[in-house]
């Protein structure tokens, strides 16, 4: 019934048109309705999930390359294939993306990766993870829609990322977290001035709470970047696949490690991937998605060890909190995409975590939020178990910056020596 009610008292449709580049419609991922481009995020038929459907530029790859290539260094180089005005690089926004894919070489010996390892380290963003695509993407719907709010349920980055966003788009904020999140995050969150309400309970808790003020009269012109305009803030994630494959000189790896929290990000860098492949952009090869979740909220890696293709709640238990939901809405899509591809979905501990975020801080001088630390030990785990070729061309991704998550790390993390400010003490530690 949400999302009926969602789909009754959204904002009026938008007609098909400019400012949504090649986007035709939402459609249904589970039975195939389309609906024009709207503030709704459920199918009125299923109550399935909407994601955007596009009429994709297709023609001469090589003319596309170019005019690609010839864009901004942000995620704007590919507004001919997002929900986005084609001078989308002209609006008040923070121009995420165009992150470093470092060719992680030191961490591949570490690891025994003999095929080649790279990391795609979005602490780069101007908050400082990922989050910035999606949001880019959301606050595009939001102007066009007309909304004056930006909204989001949020486990930490993508509070920051609305909030920063907002402001430099002139827009009121208000996002909700749970009251419990790391320190630097909950500041990097309220500094840009919106305003951040704290909810006691989980992130599960947060985001019921945030579906039932969307059908509430105070949620009137309300954009919730992962609720009602969520169809479009996903579409965000398809850019690290476009980024990869460009950054890779136009082809595909073998092997993607990817973080889940809702699952969406890994959804839809499988869409990208195959959106390159039916442009022409890439040349069609077979590649593994793998996922990777913290032991302490896994329970889309519970459902895929066990054949299962329904992924059953918990309660988070991690360290890793950007990835602790519960009840994952794209974790039954996570399931097709892993499986269809060959790949697997594996979890790792928090001593594992923590294990992984210096060793790729160690390797590589990249010091990655937990979210980080449970791919790449989920990657290293993957390896160990055979599950994953090393002599195979594996990314990795680091979703955001460690300094959002010290507590993490600084119980074990700290000064090799404390001394006296002379030669002799600087001996007698063992330094010399």
């Amino acid at each position: 019934m949400a999302a009926q009610t969602v789909a009754s008292t959204a904002a009026p449709r938008t007609p098909l048109g400019a400012p949504f580049g090649p986007a035709a419609a939402l459609s249904c991922r589970e039975c195939g309705t389309r609906f024009p481009l709207s503030p709704i995020f459920a199918c009125e038929e299923c109550f399935g999930p909407l994601e955007v459907a596009y009429d994709l530029p297709l023609g001469d790859p090589e003319a596309l390359r170019r005019r690609i290539e010839a864009g901004p260094t942000s995620i704007w180089r590919y507004a001919p294939l997002l929900p986005v005005a084609a001078d989308v690089a002209e609006h008040p926004n923070l121009a995420p993306g165009w992150t470093k894919l470092v060719k992680a070489d030191n961490l591949a010996r570490e690891l025994g990766i003999t095929g080649g390892l790279y990391v795609k380290d979005d602490s780069g963003n101007p908050t400082h993870s990922f989050k910035d695509r999606v949001v880019a993407i959301a606050l595009e719907a939001a102007r066009t829609f007309g909304l004056t709010t930006l909204s989001c349920s949020s486990t930490g980055n993508l509070a920051g990322a609305v909030g920063a966003a907002a402001a430099r788009a002139g827009l009121r904020s208000c996002v909700f977290i749970p009251h419990d999140l790391e320190a630097g995050k909950v500041v990097m969150a309220a500094v840009y001035g919106g305003e951040l309400v704290g909810i006691e309970g989980s992130y599960d808790d947060v985001n019921r709470f945030c579906s039932e003020l969307i059908g509430d009269p105070i949620g009137e012109g309300w954009g919730f970047v992962n609720v009602n305009l969520r169809p479009y803030y996903g579409e965000g994630s398809k850019t690290l696949a476009y980024e990869i494959a460009e950054q890779l000189g136009w082809r595909l790896p073998d092997n993607l490690v990817i973080p889940i929290a809702s699952g969406s990000q890994l959804t839809k860098i499988d869409k990208g991937l195959q959106e390159l492949i039916k442009l022409g952009l890439v040349e069609e090869k077979p590649y593994r998605i793998y996922g990777a979740q913290a032991e302490g909220c896994s329970p889309v890696s519970a459902a895929f060890k066990a054949g299962k293709d329904v992924v059953r709640p918990v309660k988070p238990d991690t360290i890793a909190k950007s990835l602790a939901i519960g009840n994952p809405a794209d974790g039954p899509y996570v399931l097709d995409v892993t499986r269809r591809t060959g790949g697997a979905v594996e979890d790792v501990n928090d001593e594992q975590i923590v294990a992984a975020i210096k060793l790729l801080a160690r390797t590589e001088g990249i010091f990655g939020e937990t979210a980080g630390g449970v791919t790449v030990g989920v990657l290293r785990k993957l390896i160990e178990t055979g599950q994953l070729d090393p002599a195979a061309e594996t990314v990795v991704l680091n979703t955001g910056d460690g300094l959002k998550t010290l507590d993490a790390v600084a119980p074990t993390t700290g000064p090799t020596a404390i001394i006296r400010p002379t030669v002799a003490a600087f001996r007698e530690a063992g330094l010399a």
